[in-house]
């Protein structure tokens, strides 16, 4: 738990997804795109790389397979992770105003305690120019840079891998 304001305690628990969070996530999927991604991409980027929100039931098929862990803050989502078998993280996202805060951190941390128990050697991610830091940070290596083109418009990527000890 972390302390907040004057006397008030909130609770930050890192937790396994659940078919319910589906709703939550895709809001903080879209949260995370277009209000935290403004800094490092246009507009125009951003609506290129998420024109609409995902569907509930289209998300839930996408992360079918996943590892998923959400971080929650009294109870509500405020960001989540997502580990495919393979060992690529495909979704890293955090609200906002969660930045900061050592959420990402701790999820991260979570994933990869999950990969390694799991077996997996490495971890990869295509990492935004968002995410970029947060993973070197992390120790993870630029592998190349990997541009996403979608509808005509380019937003900067890297292909980043950090290796996972036995």
């Amino acid at each position: 738990s972390e302390r907040i304001g004057r006397g008030m305690m909130a609770v930050r628990e890192i937790r396994r997804g659940r078919a319910d969070d589906i709703p939550a996530l895709i809001d903080i999927l879209w949260r995370g795109m277009h209000e935290g991604a403004a800094p490092r991409y246009s507009a125009q980027q951003r609506r290129a790389w998420m024109p609409v929100r995902p569907t509930p039931e289209g998300y839930a098929i996408r992360l079918a397979g996943q590892a998923v862990f959400v971080a929650e803050l009294d109870g509500v989502p405020t960001g989540f992770m997502t580990l495919c078998g393979d060992g690529c993280v495909d979704f890293a996202y955090v609200v906002p105003e969660a930045r900061g805060t050592g959420t990402a951190d701790a999820l991260l941390a979570m994933l990869v305690n999950h990969a390694r128990i799991s077996g997996i050697g490495a971890l990869t991610a295509r990492a935004s120019d968002m995410a970029r830091p947060f993973f070197a940070r992390h120790g993870w290596t630029a592998i190349a840079p990997a541009p996403q083109v979608r509808d005509g418009v380019t937003m900067p990527a890297t292909d980043m891998t950090l290796p996972l000890a036995a």
